[in-house]
């Protein structure tokens, strides 16, 4: 890379300004630079707000060069392009629509971060790398405290932009801050990958691999204490196969009223993971602990704990549950009211394992001085202290901000029942809907993510024959890319239905796989070649959609 140029935005005293100087009567920026990276710290001579901060360079990018895009959060669709491919943002009806780019936007980064048109121009959030055959060349951010890291490319112009998502945070007189922290690896693909985690510090994951069952790919919101019996007795027919069983979103009486009791389970949330202890499983349940649905208690008896807009109304900050909001974690209240519950839920009624849900939602926008990515820092750190010793698979959260805190984590999108998808799959409303084709192409392109950030979650599959449509094929072809390329393996189905081919494909597929991936890539538009070794043996898997 050549040509590097800084560009700076801040503000000062309600005015301003934009330069691309290294100190000037505001600030002065230290930057160490080498062959393996580069590290950026500013030191404002009087308080400032930062706006905005890059680092633009020329990378000329050669013929059949790869570049992989990793999206905002976990749902967020992330593979890699060529510089004949386009990135798509929100469609144009939609831009066009105030309420449903609102809507849209709730979840992604397409208020923040720039979608622009044309061919081979990206963007990739905390790191990305540039392939070519079987060599890499890896970027990736060593700090997501202070802000995220976006990467732009314009693979036709030759340009490569670093940016600092480094809105809203205000740096006081003498502050040391760190703008950027980047390094620069090559070599072959699990090899940058080695180093990368290796030189940011962070552990092997705690779990290697997890298999079970989940409630929400069959019922949603419509489970019961006897549906949840059921599907738990069912699993007897799958003996060892089972590590883990998970009550997901329907518990409650509604999101945010975690500890009140819910009549569809009279016995109490206790009760269930009892019994699923008794079964010699982990017992798991979902929480979307940021978030209070509209018509809870909690909204209504503490408006005030709620984030507000700049009119003083609650930001409304999921779309599901009729809306929901988002509790303020800065607020010392509602840091003891989620530490009050995630108590109850792992040591009263005995849970092993929480999926954290809707993450993002509490830094969708900054705020008391900080920017997204250290609101962000702030609320994994807060979940981490609050679940203690006990497990945390992660959902709608940036990848970012959950290296090195969550035992596993989601990287793919929800999975629909449809595996062609519904009418807004085809209208393409954003890059974070459920999707069984954009949670296969993540599940692959995120493979790198697997026992070296924690243990990766691709989403369900299904072997049942109701309630689904999907071809045998296709029922096929979404268990054999979770088992290859991730190590949470969920069903929702009800064992019991099983005539014995399923259950034999599910203990199979419940199995650690022991395949090494070779390559894995898009070849044509919507073409997979999977190349790998399973039991000694050279395979290849070729599918499309």
């Amino acid at each position: 890379m050549k040509e590097k140029r800084l560009y700076i935005k801040y503000r000062l005293s309600g005015n301003v300004y934009e330069d691309d100087l290294y100190q000037n009567e505001h600030y002065t920026i230290e930057e160490e630079v080498s062959e393996y990276g580069i590290k950026t710290v500013i030191i404002p001579k009087e308080k400032i707000e930062l706006i905005a901060f890059s680092l633009k360079y020329k990378r000329k990018c050669v013929a059949e060069e790869r570049f992989f895009a990793n999206g905002y959060q976990s749902w967020t669709t992330s593979q890699e392009y060529t510089a004949d491919d386009k990135e798509k943002g929100l469609p144009a009806f939609i831009e066009k629509l105030g309420f449903a780019r609102k809507m849209a936007s709730v979840s992604g980064d397409y208020l923040f971060a720039r979608y622009r048109k044309g061919h081979g121009r990206f963007h990739s959030f905390t790191y990305t790398y540039f392939r070519n055959d079987a060599e890499a060349e890896l970027y990736g951010s060593l700090n997501e405290k202070t802000g995220f890291t976006i990467f732009y490319v314009d693979m036709d112009g030759g340009d490569f932009e670093i940016s600092k998502d480094v809105e809203g945070a205000v740096v006081a007189s003498g502050e040391r801050y760190e703008l950027m922290n980047v390094v620069r690896i090559k070599g072959a693909y699990d090899e940058v990958f080695d180093t990368y985690f290796k030189q940011m510090g962070i552990p092997k994951p705690r779990i290697e691999h997890m298999a079970g069952y989940t409630s929400w790919y069959n019922y949603f919101q419509q489970i019961d204490e006897n549906i949840i019996l059921r599907d738990l007795n069912g699993l007897d027919r799958v003996g060892e196969s089972v590590d883990i069983f998970q009550i997901d979103d329907g518990f409650e009486t509604f999101v945010g009223d975690w500890l009140d009791p819910c009549e569809k389970f009279p016995h109490g949330m206790k009760y269930i993971a009892d019994k699923v202890h008794e079964k010699g499983y982990l017992a798991g349940i979902w929480l979307a602990p940021f978030n209070a649905q509209k018509k809870s208690r909690l909204a209504a008896q503490h408006p005030d704990w709620m984030v507000k807009d700049s009119r003083g109304n609650p930001i409304v900050s999921c779309m599901g549950w009729g809306g929901a909001y988002t509790l303020d974690l800065y607020n010392e209240q509602v840091r003891e009211y989620i530490r009050n519950f995630f108590d109850v839920i792992l040591n009263d009624w005995g849970y092993d394992m929480v999926k954290l849900d809707f993450l993002y939602s509490q830094c969708m926008f900054p705020r008391n001085g900080l920017s997204r990515g250290q609101i962000m820092a702030d609320a994994m750190e807060f979940l981490r202290e609050c679940v203690g010793d006990k497990l945390i698979l992660g959902c709608g959260v940036p990848l970012g901000s959950a290296f090195g805190i969550v035992d596993a984590c989601r990287i793919s999108c929800d999975v629909d029942l449809k595996f062609k998808g519904k009418y807004y799959n085809r209208l393409h409303v954003n890059n974070e809907i459920p999707s069984a084709k954009n949670a296969i192409t993540n599940t692959v392109f995120r493979r790198h993510l697997d026992g070296r950030a924690f243990c990766n979650d691709p989403d369900v599959f299904f072997l049942r024959d109701y309630n689904l449509k999907f071809t045998e094929e296709q029922k096929q072809l979404l268990a054999k890319i979770n088992n290859l390329f991730g190590n949470v393996l969920f069903v929702s189905d009800d064992v019991n239905t099983y005539n014995e081919k399923q259950l034999d494909l599910l203990i199979k597929t419940f199995a650690k796989s022991n395949a090494m991936i070779i390559s894995a890539e898009k070849t044509d538009k919507n073409y997979f070649v999977v190349k790998y070794l399973e039991d000694g043996e050279r395979k290849t898997l070729n599918f499309e959609f």
